[in-house]
């Protein structure tokens, strides 16, 4: 066999070290002469904002952290359906970031966290649920209710579906000669605010024995005919679960198990349903022209042939000046103060297919004005 001649393989070696070399040298002036913003992507701060209170804006408020999130990654925003008490209870011991509650504070609640704020977020009804279907009953069947009927059950007065006051609003429909069971929270609730504040306004013996409350004691649960469910979902799971039970929850609460709603009778003798509609019709005429330095608002039992009298405004609980808690940096400050500005923008085209009402634009504005005076260690958050 004869030899191959051998490859000078020198040449080439040198010719690949001269081409890397050459890279090298262009990528090294590159980076010497680029400046910062061109070598390196400038990223926001990553934030977690931890919130928790009502359940009744739950819906709305975790649809709004999924999609601002989307909006602003580095943005994550925690929020926990414990209850309005609770939420009033965790931002008063600074504990989380923001609150959130049904119920507007009292006096004495807003001198025991000095330097809250509330701001409304959404606008919602509260619903009065059944479950008939045991009897013959569906829960496309609307019976009417009037507030001192609801204050006779919830008071253990009217302990049976086909009492004569009950059968009076309801001559069409046979109702059942059975107990009735009824359901209200069992922790401190902003949606027990609205409905004991509404059976406060229309029936006296109810402002006077039980009044206005978060977590009263009630009545009914004297004659064993009360029963307690934690949160808007207890309640509706409640109400599903238990034949012949009433109850009061969020309107979308009682959507989402396909509970019978009842038709609430207003101050111009009208029956009326909770929709987005007759909640717009209530806060329309009974709102005004709010104070940005007072957003406590009362809606019930609210003036108009079209109004649904068990309407409620719900709050975010915030400090003026977020340094005041403990765990708040300024970056996560002005990300919290952005969130809540697009909320009560961008954020109420989400209020609708969760049967909330979108905010009237004199409450977007007095929220405005709140946001423009949020501020961390006196620096102002918002400044446009």
């Amino acid at each position: 066999m004869s030899k191959q001649p051998k490859r000078n393989i020198v040449p080439i070696v040198i010719i690949v070290v001269v081409i890397v070399a050459v890279i090298a040298g262009a990528v090294g002036y590159q980076m010497m002469t680029s400046t910062p913003a061109q070598s390196m992507t400038t990223t926001q701060p990553r934030v977690t904002i931890l919130g928790a209170g009502a359940t009744f804006p739950a819906p709305l408020l975790q649809t709004w952290t999924v999609e601002y999130n989307k909006l602003n990654p580095a943005v994550t925003i925690n929020y926990n359906p414990i209850g309005s008490g609770g939420g009033i209870q965790q931002i008063t011991a600074k504990t989380v970031d923001f609150g959130a509650s049904d119920a507007p504070l009292s006096d004495a609640q807003m001198q025991n966290a000095t330097g809250l704020v509330l701001m409304p977020e959404t606008l919602g009804g509260v619903a009065i649920t059944y479950n008939l279907q045991t009897y013959g009953i569906g829960n496309s069947t609307t019976l009417n209710f009037t507030g001192d009927v609801l204050a006779g059950i919830y008071m253990g007065q009217i302990t049976k579906w086909n009492d004569p006051k009950i059968q009076a609003l309801n001559p069409n429909v046979k109702l059942p000669d059975t107990a009735i069971t009824a359901v209200h929270r069992s922790d401190g609730s902003g949606t027990t605010y609205a409905f004991t504040d509404y059976l406060s306004a229309v029936n006296s013996d109810w402002k006077t024995i039980v009044g206005v409350s978060t977590s009263p004691t009630w009545p009914v649960d004297k004659t064993a005919g009360g029963v307690g469910a934690k949160g808007n979902a207890g309640v509706a799971g409640t109400v599903f679960q238990t034949p012949a039970a009433i109850g009061y929850v969020d309107v979308i609460y009682a959507m989402g198990q396909h509970l019978g709603i009842g038709a609430v009778k207003n101050p111009a003798g009208n029956f009326i349903l909770p929709t987005l509609d007759t909640i717009k019709n209530a806060a329309a005429a009974a709102t005004g022209n709010p104070s940005p330095n007072d957003l406590r608002l009362h809606i019930v039992n609210a003036a108009g042939s079209q109004s649904y009298p068990i309407a409620t405004y719900t709050y975010i609980l915030v400090y003026r000046d977020m340094s005041a808690l403990p765990s708040m940096s300024k970056d996560k400050a002005q990300a919290l103060a952005k969130f809540l500005w697009w909320a009560v923008h961008d954020g109420q085209s989400y209020s609708s297919a969760l049967i909330y009402v979108p905010l009237p634009s004199n409450i977007v504005s007095a929220d405005e004005q709140l946001l423009k005076s949020l501020t961390f260690q006196g620096q102002q958050l918002i400044t446009r």
